[in-house]
């Protein structure tokens, strides 16, 4: 009960906003904007400027007066109100505070790069552990996949099952096909918006993890005709064919050395009866349950502790540190302004790291892969004609002090991953007869990268009690599906203001 009351009152402090302002973040000497800059309204409400330093903000006559403050580390940290906001046309320039180390006192003994990264390490756990308790999490999450193809080919070889005009015709939509893939690739964007809950607990002295999410709304942007995925395109290509093919006949498909044991058919009635009768013919997976993992990914992904992407946080024999000065954050903490590099081929990032001088927690860090490294993959482009790897890993990373228990949580997250592939593989419709025998033999040539670009921002951090946890109950939800996007759908919450990419894209491209 006292959670519906937290979402009624969380819906109507919302909705008395009426009208949403994009502010944009400036670098107040050279003009340039400033990304992920944080912003700050009210007590418990919090933001984050999008890559292109812009945000959004609810305005009414009733909240003229409430205090903005926009911080970002390295740069004096600026407060106004939205009227003064309105009197400046939506921009706010920021005034670089940088501090050389001799300029600032630190303390009686200096310290330097090695001795600084040794206490990272010996106090992640105190910083980062969370602490034996429930919290409650207002979380915003936007995914977008790209499909990047540098070379699309579709080649038909000589096919029996096919006339010379009926060859003609496929040959035009192969190419409108392949041109489509390459001038306009596919991209898929999907955001949602929910109250996402924790608790860590004890139980036969091995620290437990059990979390719940309640979506307050979520949206997805998608030309299911243009899919995304390596695989759906291969599906989405053999569609193509199979519907020039006779309807009245079976036909399976090979591919490569490897032959499809699936009968085909592009008989309506056919595939009707054999869902019927498939036993697994379940609905799609719950998407609390999808939701929910994508959140826990990223937290895993981001951990300061354990996490994939931030090996150069504890790996540090890996790599090379340099110290780059010192600058102050919003809230008057100092911070050591820490450069990495590779030292051994095990590490695979450069980067910056901003590393608390109270405590040694790492506030934030950039992270890209080093020149020449690239993640793991398969190569069996000589056996089967594939070939992936991950050459694109980039990131920003914020992590914000919660002031009660002192622990650091991920507050935002910019993570960008690509997969490189190439894909060159035959292609056989085989017809299904006392003889077997090819009506199509085609060729897939594809090379190109996979995007995928994720944004976590933590609106609010607060503490529960064990029972309100236990009192919470997860229920599923529908993604909203929008051919473009509007900005009138989140109208009465915050969230990230999206890049022009994502506003100039229409499923109708």
């Amino acid at each position: 009960m006292k959670q519906l009351l937290c979402f009624a009152f969380l819906a109507l402090q919302f909705a008395a906003f009426s009208q949403n302002k994009i502010a944009t973040i400036i670098d107040a000497g050279s003009g340039e904007t400033i990304p992920h800059a944080t912003i700050k309204i009210g007590v418990n409400s919090q933001n984050v400027s999008n890559g292109e330093g812009k945000f959004n903000i609810s305005v009414t006559s009733e909240n003229e007066s409430s205090i903005i403050e926009v911080s970002y580390i390295g740069y004096e940290t600026q407060q106004l109100t939205l009227k003064k906001l309105e009197s400046q046309d939506y921009i706010i320039k920021l005034k670089p505070a940088i501090y050389e180390l001799n300029d600032v006192n630190i303390s009686n003994k200096k310290e330097d790069v090695t001795s600084i990264m040794a206490k990272v390490k010996a106090n992640l756990k105190e910083n980062y552990l969370p602490a034996e308790s429930a919290w409650s999490n207002t979380i915003f999450v936007r995914e977008q996949n790209t499909f990047q193809a540098k070379q699309f080919n579709l080649e038909i070889d000589e096919s029996p099952g096919f006339s010379k005009s009926k060859l003609k015709e496929v040959n035009s939509e192969i190419k409108r096909f392949a041109s489509q893939m390459t001038k306009s690739p596919p991209k898929e964007f999907k955001d949602f918006l929910g109250i996402y809950s924790a608790s860590l607990s004890k139980k036969d002295d091995k620290l437990v993890n059990s979390s719940k999410l309640k979506v307050l709304k979520a949206s997805r942007i998608k030309d299911e005709n243009r899919s995304v995925s390596i695989d759906d395109v291969e599906k989405t290509a053999s569609n193509l064919f199979l519907k020039h093919l006779d309807t009245t006949k079976f036909y399976r498909v090979k591919s490569g050395w490897f032959g499809s044991r699936d009968t085909i058919s592009f008989s309506k009635e056919y595939n009707k009866n054999r869902k019927k009768g498939k036993k697994d013919n379940k609905p799609e997976p719950i998407n609390v349950t999808g939701a929910k993992s994508t959140i826990i990914h990223i937290q895993s992904q981001a951990s300061a502790m354990y996490g994939m992407k931030t090996d150069f946080i504890r790996q540090s024999d890996w790599y090379k540190y340099t110290l780059d000065g010192a600058v102050y954050t919003d809230d008057d903490k100092l911070v050591y302004v820490i450069k990495f590099q590779p030292k051994k081929g095990k590490a695979k990032y450069e980067g910056t790291l901003y590393v608390s001088e109270s405590d040694y927690a790492v506030v934030k860090t950039t992270y890209k892969l080093a020149k020449g490294k690239t993640l793991g993959g398969i190569n069996l482009k000589w056996i089967l004609g594939v070939k992936v790897f991950e050459n694109v890993s980039s990131g920003t990373l914020i992590y914000k002090e919660n002031t009660a228990t002192k622990k650091y949580y991920l507050q935002y997250a910019n993570i960008e991953e690509g997969q490189f592939f190439y894909l060159n593989r035959p292609l056989k419709f085989i017809e299904l007869a006392k003889e077997d025998r090819d009506v199509l033999a085609l060729d897939i040539k594809a090379e190109g990268t996979i995007l995928d670009k994720t944004e976590y921002l933590n609106l609010e951090h607060k503490g529960l009690s064990s029972s309100e946890f236990e009192n919470i109950k997860e229920n599923d939800f529908q993604y909203i599906k929008l051919n473009k996007y509007d900005p009138k759908f989140y109208k009465e919450f915050t969230t990230l203001e999206p890049v022009t990419e994502m506003k100039q894209y229409s499923i109708t491209d």
